[in-house]
């Protein structure tokens, strides 16, 4: 018999029974571990929780020389998973690359096979067994990623990250759909977002990634008038040139790479194109095709071209050998058009679902079938809604249909970054005590209801222009990520409580070679000086270029155009303080660099104002200050998620925060004007700032007016 089989059958005895595996032989322990005199393992902390823990004594110690060893049986499957983890191990552990091979696992190896017919795995399901060596029995590849991702946790949680509790552990999902929808088409995000985000994902064994890769803005932002709104579609087009969106797009080679990649990890990528509502980008692209009575973000469907133009954009990415759109199910819209038009756009809609699945693809859509009633008949077989807001698409009623449903209830998982509606960050609490997936609206189904396949939140950028950066969305996002993950995986189960979970969460990042939020940690607060008085931190130091240390000034000198000193720290998130003495020296260029990165710039003269300011993602903020020229002066900059902070010598000069845009109609947009802060460069490649720089603080977290007063006095000592 096996050791998997031997721990199936203890977990399902009456017994109170604990296993260790030790290089393939069985040790049972009867009733409480304390009369052994060994302590028994407790369930480790993991986002979502093992759903079941049999605990033992003692420590998996993890070595550099560990080995990953797949069942030559199941090589083909199992191998790409081996080397997923020792990739991950690698940026884990600074560059450590873990042996893969196929055979039989020794002591202190992580071993991993398959079987599909244990009756106690789930799809998706895993056995871990951590002893003398850690053996993992999958119900299919992606299960066995998973268990890669715990093992990742536990490394990280470590206090030396190379240690893990031995135990057994069963662990499988309640739903099969765990997922997250980005607006793309409101606001752009970069590929490497996208990639960044599969890997993120993943780490929580969140598998669903909905990409919206069309939208628009709302008229009234942008003088009443269509023509004027924003639009964008964000997929390169050689049927339509002009329909791919200038200010950000991706290749297909890209887009079909990103879709590979989330493969490997385990994600699938669901691509949204949003029709015949949302579809300003189309009308815009193809003069004609948008509706006159209801809006050029309505097509018009009584026009054949419509349809005509619709058919070759799907057609473009699921045609071929090797269409574009590679995954099982395509999304294609189907939400708040006008419900006058019901019947047309019943016809419409299934008209799409018959395209899509001629390509032997599964539809996704938002559906809106109690919206739009009729008599015009929709496929029902293999279509699955996004169920979003029941006066749309009432979910008892599409179940009777036949339809299978995502739970995405706006009431509890919408974010709209900075609107002033739905969520600027979700209620997290309430969401990890009260809600599940079965739970839509104001209806409530049984967790395992066969046509409800599971969850997704989203994030829609609604208020295009607001200031909102990616680095914004991600801090709104990833808080999220982890309870909707433990909702998703566990469903109504809460393995602790919130608190607890709240504290937990925050030994636990955004997984292996990931730092989108900035965060360093110190000893201290205090996690980056530049002090030439003494010797500088080598450690945080890279390189200098066409910038010197003035002896005299004790200061870093920047010389204008390419003048830089690098660092490795690309930036810090919220919360921060930067403290930094300056002394411009004569005329600056517009937009001279203080400190840049990929990120972001603090810049000496912001467009030509003369002003302190910054600028990421496109937009250009200045404070409401000149630093003098050719004298000392005491720069501090504070930054959170709401706003960014000046001050001078000391004293508050300027908040930019909370400021609201007014329109002519009267129509008001929250500004959002926060900034992650960049480090990477001080001075840049081509438009440093002339200036000298010294007596640079880097502090991860907002110090109190008093901390700050107190810095300004010991420096000026």
């Amino acid at each position: 018999m096996s050791v998997f089989n031997t721990i199936n059958l203890l977990r399902k005895s009456k017994l109170r029974i604990l296993v260790l595996v030790f290089s393939g032989t069985i040790a049972a322990f009867y009733g409480n571990a304390q009369s052994s005199g060994a302590a028994i393992n407790p369930a480790p902390f993991v986002i979502p929780a093992l759903r079941e823990w049999h605990g033992a004594n003692g420590f998996f110690v993890w070595k550099k020389t560990t080995n990953l060893v797949v069942d030559a049986a199941y090589k083909k499957q199992l191998l790409p998973v081996a080397g997923l983890l020792a990739e991950d191990y690698a940026d884990f552990s600074s560059g450590t690359h873990l042996k893969v091979s196929v055979g039989k696992p020794s002591g202190g190896d992580v071993y991993f096979t398959l079987d599909s017919n244990d009756t106690s795995l789930h799809k998706e399901g895993y056995h871990l067994n951590i002893g003398n060596f850690i053996a993992i029995k999958a119900h299919d590849s992606i299960g066995a990623i998973w268990a890669t991702r715990t093992l990742l946790q536990l490394l990280e949680q470590a206090p030396q990250h190379n240690t893990i509790p031995k135990g057994a552990a069963l662990d499988y999902p309640q739903y099969e759909v765990r997922g997250f929808i980005l607006d793309d088409g409101r606001k752009f995000f970069t590929i490497d977002f996208l990639r960044n985000y599969v890997k993120f994902m993943s780490y929580y064994k969140m598998n669903d990634f909905q990409i919206h890769l069309n939208d628009n803005g709302f008229k009234q932002f942008f003088g009443d008038n269509w023509d004027s709104t924003y639009s964008a579609f964000r997929l390169e087009n050689d049927t339509y040139p002009n329909l791919t969106a200038k200010d950000g797009s991706y290749t297909k080679k890209e887009f079909i790479e990103l879709q590979k990649m989330a493969q490997r990890y385990g994600v699938n990528i669901i691509p949204e194109i949003d029709v015949p509502a949302h579809s300003l980008a189309f009308s815009k692209a193809v003069p004609g095709i948008g509706s006159k009575e209801y809006g050029m973000d309505h097509l018009d469907l009584d026009n054949p071209l419509a349809y005509t133009v619709i058919d070759n954009v799907f057609k473009e990415y699921l045609q071929g050998p090797n269409p574009v759109f590679i995954g099982k199910e395509v999304h294609i819209g189907t939400d708040e058009y006008n419900k006058k038009e019901a019947e047309k756009f019943r016809a419409f809609t299934d008209h799409y679902i018959r395209l899509v699945e001629s390509y032997g693809k599964d539809v996704r859509m938002w559906g809106s079938l109690t919206h739009a009633k009729g008599n015009t008949p929709v496929t029902v077989k293999g279509v699955t809604m996004n169920l979003w807001y029941n006066g749309y698409a009432d979910p008892k009623d599409m179940f009777a249909l036949g339809y299978k449903g995502i739970s995405t209830p706006d009431g509890w998982l919408y974010i709209v970054p900075a609107a002033g509606y739905y969520y600027d960050y979700l209620n997290l609490k309430k969401l990890y005590e009260e809600w599940t997936p079965n739970k839509i609206g104001d209806q409530t189904f049984d967790e395992k209801y066969r046509l409800l396949r599971g969850g997704a939140f989203a994030v829609w950028n609604d208020h295009v222009g607001n200031g909102i950066t990616e680095k914004d969305v991600h801090d709104r996002v990833f808080p999220a990520m982890q309870v909707l993950s433990q909702k998703m995986w566990g469903g109504s189960v809460q393995p602790t409580s919130y608190q607890t979970f709240e504290t937990n969460a925050k030994n636990i990042g955004e997984g292996p070679g990931l730092n989108m939020r900035g965060r360093i940690v110190s000893k201290d607060s205090l996690v980056f000086s530049l002090d030439l008085k003494s010797k500088p931190n080598s450690e945080k130091m890279m390189v200098m270029k066409n910038a010197i240390i003035n002896k005299q000034e004790q200061a870093l000198q920047l010389k204008g155009g390419c003048s830089y000193l690098k660092t490795k720290l690309p930036g810090i998130g919220y919360d921060y303080t930067i403290s930094f003495f300056i002394k411009p020296i004569g005329n600056n260029n517009s937009d001279a660099i203080l400190f840049g990165s990929k990120d972001a710039v603090v810049t000496l003269n912001q467009q030509g104002s003369g002003n302190l300011g910054f600028s990421r993602e496109h937009y250009n903020y200045a404070f409401d200050y000149k630093v003098p020229i050719n004298q000392w002066t005491h720069i501090i900059i504070k930054g959170n998620n709401k706003g960014t902070s000046l001050y001078v010598n000391g004293a508050l000069k300027q908040k930019l925060e909370s400021v609201k845009k007014t329109f002519p109609n009267g129509k008001d947009m929250a500004i959002v004007q926060t900034l992650f802060f960049p480090l990477q460069f001080i001075g840049d490649k081509a438009n440093a700032a002339n200036a000298f720089i010294r007596d640079l603080k880097v502090f991860n977290k907002e110090l109190s007016d008093e901390a700050i007063s107190k810095i300004d006095a010991t420096s000026n000592q």
